[in-house]
């Protein structure tokens, strides 16, 4: 009968590294847990709000009816097999979001993964009747990110007057990326403003 053979001396350490990294990684995990359970406040604090008004309820329970929540993620409730929608409100206007929920891939000016025209799986939302988008189109509106957050396209007003920033970003972006940086900002400034007008307007 032939005898097994022996792991290495390589083999050896190999496992008992990653063998003490399996450990480590349990015992952080469950203490994490632990120390979870009796925080009086969530672990990560949310940087998202939302304040709905009558059409964004309305557009609320329509967005839960219509099945979105099979994919996305809004009020913090859902899946995340989409793009979450929390904060969305404070990177799209509301007419952009409308206009999207109406034609998707015209607006979103390239091909989408789920919305659009049929076999897409989300093809029905677009067939909707206009009132339903607009009032859907308003609850996502108001879906709003606090600014610097991870969901709000605005950055920290602290790294918009960042002298390092500024200086790290001349520093290692490309040079096609400097020239259009002015433009990119004044783009982004315009789009700000239409967010902050649709905001004002409803």
């Amino acid at each position: 009968m032939q005898r097994k053979q022996s792991l290495k001396p390589g083999e050896k350490v190999l496992f008992a590294v990653f063998g003490a990294f399996l450990v480590l990684a349990l015992v952080g995990l469950v203490v994490m847990e632990v120390v979870r359970a009796h925080m009086s406040e969530p672990m990560f604090a949310a940087r998202s709000s939302f304040d709905l008004g009558v059409a964004g309820q309305r557009g609320s329970k329509l967005f839960r009816e219509a099945g979105c929540t099979a994919c996305h993620r809004a009020m913090r409730n859902g899946t995340n097999h989409g793009i979450s929608l929390d904060g969305i409100g404070s990177r799209r206007s509301r007419e952009w979001l409308e206009d999207f929920l109406k034609n998707p891939e015209a607006v979103y000016e390239t091909a989408t993964v789920d919305h659009g025209a049929a076999p897409k799986e989300a093809a029905r939302i677009s067939a909707l009747p206009p009132a339903t988008l607009h009032d859907i189109a308003v609850f996502l509106s108001e879906l709003k990110a606090e600014q610097g957050s991870a969901m709000s396209r605005v950055p920290p007003k602290e790294a918009a007057n960042s002298g390092f920033v500024q200086g790290m970003a001349n520093f290692w972006a490309p040079e096609p990326w400097k020239a259009g940086a002015a433009e990119r900002r004044q783009k982004s400034a315009h789009a700000d403003a239409a967010i902050q007008q649709g905001a004002q307007r409803e």
